[in-house]
């Protein structure tokens, strides 16, 4: 599904060149759950804006499904977005997961169906109910726990019916408990329809998958299977 070739992605800041990432190779199949492991810096993030065709490369190549999207315009990018591709954010003091603050948990995950202008795509509740928030539909986000904020954040990003999954830092900020069942969640929803990748600095959140492709200086530096993976213990 997934195919980088010679990734590379130059900012330049001033007359300095940066480059967050230098000739990336890296293939993702179909079903995968794959953490992306790195510090600060390492190009984790650049590369997930790439994988998730919020951004495109300065020089290399990137198939999706076979296609080409290295070079495809900001509308057509958009559309591969909500057709293909669900975001999950972390939590920060500034923002409770992306959630609109003064709108119901079904409504937060129904947004995005809104914004696309699709009607009866698939049904807000019933996906409250699969990551384990039945009963909780009209709370407010501020009624609701951290980790009931990232369930409802991994709902909406399910409501498109995505074939990847992006979970970025998505237990930064969760108390040990909780992070352990957001890994179980995120785990079980990968399989042969959906890929699920996870990008952290975490060890123990990347412990939960099944492949660990780990970066340092905009370079993949390993990648590995672990008999183990998903196996969550953090």
């Amino acid at each position: 599904m997934i195919q980088f070739e010679g990734v590379t992605k130059i900012y330049r800041v001033g007359r300095k060149e940066v480059r967050a990432l230098d000739g990336v190779d890296l293939t993702i199949d179909d079903g995968e759950l794959v953490a992306i492991i790195g510090p600060s810096g390492a190009g984790k993030s650049t590369l997930m804006h790439i994988l998730g065709c919020l951004d495109v490369p300065t020089s290399g190549r990137y198939l999706l499904d076979g296609i080409d999207v290295s070079r495809l315009s900001g509308n057509r990018l958009a559309k591969i977005r909500s057709r293909k591709i669900g975001f999950v954010f972390q939590l920060s003091n500034l923002r409770s997961f992306n959630l609109v603050s003064r709108t119901s948990a079904v409504r937060n995950v129904e947004l995005p169906l809104i914004y696309a202008g699709v009607r009866d795509r698939r049904n807000p509740a019933l996906l409250l109910e699969q990551v384990g928030l039945g009963e909780r539909q009209k709370h407010m986000p501020n009624e609701l726990s951290g980790c009931q904020q990232q369930r409802v954040a991994i709902a909406r990003a399910l409501i498109n019916d995505p074939a990847i999954l992006l979970a970025d830092e998505p237990t930064g900020d969760l108390d040990e408990a909780s992070g352990a069942e957001i890994l179980t969640l995120l785990g079980g929803l990968s399989g042969a329809s959906r890929t699920v990748v996870i990008i952290t600095h975490n060890e123990d959140v990347a412990r939960c998958a099944k492949r660990v492709v780990r970066m340092h200086d905009g370079r993949i530096v390993s990648d590995q299977t672990q008999p183990n993976g998903s196996a969550i213990s953090v």
